[in-house]
């Protein structure tokens, strides 16, 4: 039954998701938020959407970029390199940006009559990342539910799993993963030296699959 919306950005997990709950997801939404590689994310998104006979949309939140403090976004500082279990890579934090985003996809549930928001959030997030971890989730998925007048809830099915299982679903899946973007500097190629380039080559090894993404240096 078609009962979801589906925040997607274009990455390993929310593709990974497009494709385990396709069965599911009446509409995927993705957002310009201003990051330094939402270019290089969102064509892929809607690739991926098109591919699978799903609606999408692309929403604006232009306002992050020219309010908010991340080195995520263009505007802000130089994305650090090293492993998200680095302090430096809080900087890349962008504040409350899953908060703003399943915001927006909850009215666009109801708006259509559908039950659920789903989120790509996976417990590697968990060290840095405060909008993914289980507490927020537990507590956005209340809000929603008393926010709304049939209750929309928030169903995020990779919360506790690692980035490694996530890849191990998509490799099931049959995903090909160079139709996804990671890397947060958001050039031509992936860095190879970011935290979520990193993550990336550590999934994908761990998950046994063979790494299809071209790096402008080996992942650390």
């Amino acid at each position: 039954m078609k009962d979801s919306v589906l925040i997607l950005s274009g990455g390993m997990d929310s593709v990974t998701l497009l494709y385990d709950y396709q069965e599911r997801i009446a509409l995927a939404v993705s957002f310009d938020y201003g990051s330094k590689h939402n270019a290089r994310e969102l064509p892929l998104a809607q690739l991926h959407c098109q591919r699978l006979g799903i609606e999408h949309l692309m929403i604006p939140l232009s306002f992050m970029d020219e309010y908010f403090s991340s080195s995520l976004l263009k505007g802000g500082t130089d994305i650090p390199e090293g492993h998200y279990a680095e302090s430096n890579m809080k900087s890349t934090v962008v504040p409350f940006r899953n908060g703003i985003m399943l915001s927006v996809a909850v009215g666009l549930a109801e708006s259509r009559g559908l039950k659920h928001v789903m989120m790509a959030n996976h417990s590697g997030d968990h060290t840095i990342y405060p909008d993914c971890r289980p507490a927020f989730v537990d507590a956005f998925d209340a809000a929603a539910k008393a926010g709304t007048f049939e209750g929309i809830s928030l169903l995020s099915p990779y919360t506790n799993l690692s980035k490694a299982d996530i890849a191990r679903r998509g490799k099931a899946l049959g995903i090909d993963y160079s139709e996804t973007w990671s890397c947060y500097k958001g050039g031509e190629k992936h860095c190879g030296r970011c935290g979520t380039c990193i993550e990336r080559h550590e999934a994908m090894v761990e998950a046994g699959i063979d790494d299809p993404t071209s790096y402008e240096q080996p992942p650390l």
